[in-house]
């Protein structure tokens, strides 16, 4: 009888669980769906980001986060740059969501290698690389398909794309140093539709996935902090032993 009323706890725990997650994803939906086309502006001087305003100066929707981070700027942008996207079960689990929501063709895992390595192979470009500091990354795509195809341009190609029926899409990777020691790091995407029917269709798109999205970027910032001060502590000579005569 015992184990019967245990059961049943759990069950209700898992139930209420599920019942709150779906209820948390509906309620971002909802507030992506409202906010679109009315992106927030940056916060501060320390959010503003010059590359991303010379190449997407108008965006429908953003996505920002950041985390400070105990290592040196190069460092930590290096740790970013070799994430693995595998490595996070979240990100798998989102990968997966978005295959059966849309019915893509399965794809298997998120790609083994390190993030832009990863990105490249996807069809991502490098639109701007400031050494030890930021990479910005973009392409355009029809993201609403199930098996969406994303075209690199160069820069100022992209900058001036207005084909129809597309969005272009643009996002960081960014280590801002505070010291010689410490930095921030953080992600932003930006993505503008190039005419009314990409802007509808965008729009339902984005806010089903935007819960994903933003999990995705978070899921990044604990996993490239701890790498990076990994990274950081490795470099520090070691105290020198005094031995007494």
């Amino acid at each position: 009888m015992k184990s019967r009323t245990a059961v049943r706890t759990v069950a209700g725990y898992l139930a209420g669980g599920a019942a709150l997650t779906a209820v948390g994803y509906a309620a971002y939906a909802a507030t992506a769906w409202t906010r679109y086309g009315h992106a927030r502006r940056p916060r501060g001087p320390e959010e503003e980001d010059p590359f991303l305003d010379e190449l997407m100066p108008h965006y429908d929707i953003v996505e920002r986060h950041h985390v400070q981070v105990a290592a040196p700027a190069a460092i930590t942008l290096g740790a970013a740059r070799d994430f693995k996207l595998v490595d996070s079960c979240v990100v798998r689990a989102i990968f997966m969501g978005r295959e059966m929501m849309l019915g893509s063709e399965p794809a298997g895992p998120p790609p083994p290698q390190a993030l832009l390595a990863a990105a490249l192979s996807m069809g991502w470009g490098i639109l701007v690389n400031d050494p030890d500091r930021e990479i910005v990354l973009g392409a355009v795509t029809r993201p609403w398909e199930a098996n969406p195809v994303f075209r690199a341009l160069p820069p100022s190609e992209f900058v001036a794309f207005a084909e129809p029926g597309y969005v272009k899409i643009a996002w960081t990777l960014r280590a801002d140093p505070i010291g010689t020691s410490e930095s921030i790091f953080r992600t932003e995407t930006r993505a503008i539709a190039t005419d009314t029917a990409a802007r509808d269709k965008f729009r339902r798109y984005w806010a089903m996935v935007s819960p994903g999205v933003a999990l995705i970027r978070r899921a990044m910032l604990a996993p490239v902090k701890a790498d990076a001060e990994r990274r950081a502590g490795a470099t520090l000579p070691s105290p020198e032993v005094v031995t007494m005569a």
